[in-house]
């Protein structure tokens, strides 16, 4: 597997989409916060879901997630997926991307890189334990993100 790319700028300015479940039933986010790296001698990708978007109930109940990467010219559609809920419409139809079935989950067929995770752990972002002031303030009157640690097993 390889995946040559600027890790500070792949989450921040180009956003993903990260979606959680099978053909049958799925839901998908766009997120800018997350990272690639190593722990317990495997490649990882760590992502954070608010313990209110819906997308946090098909990542609590699926074993396999995905981080898919995608051109610039979709990034309007991102938007749409990142301000939408799956609860409240179909944000597939309105978002005009093709849903596309793999071995271990769902991507779509825009997507210029997929990284299929096998989930390891999760755990709340407590404030309590935030130290940096500027990053306590994005608790100030929204839910706590859950970080998810998941194995790259796969990069399509």
């Amino acid at each position: 597997m390889e995946f040559t790319t600027d890790i500070f700028k792949q989450f921040d300015k180009k956003w993903a989409l990260l979606t959680a479940g099978n053909k049958e039933k799925f839901n998908t986010m766009t997120i800018s916060w997350g990272g690639l790296g190593t722990i317990w001698n495997k490649p990882v990708a760590t992502v954070y879901v608010r313990n209110t978007r819906y997308t946090h109930e098909f990542m609590d109940n699926n074993e396999y997630f995905t981080v898919s990467f995608y051109p610039e010219e979709c990034k309007s559609v991102l938007g749409v997926l990142g301000s939408k809920s799956g609860r409240d419409m179909d944000k597939m139809k309105e978002s005009g991307l093709t849903p596309k079935e793999i071995e271990k989950g769902i991507t779509f067929a825009e997507a210029e890189v997929t990284l299929v995770c096998k989930k390891l752990f999760m755990q709340e972002l407590s404030p309590e334990s935030i130290i940096d002031a500027d990053a306590k303030a994005f608790y100030a009157s929204d839910a706590p993100h859950d970080m998810y640690i998941g194995e790259v097993v796969e990069i399509i």
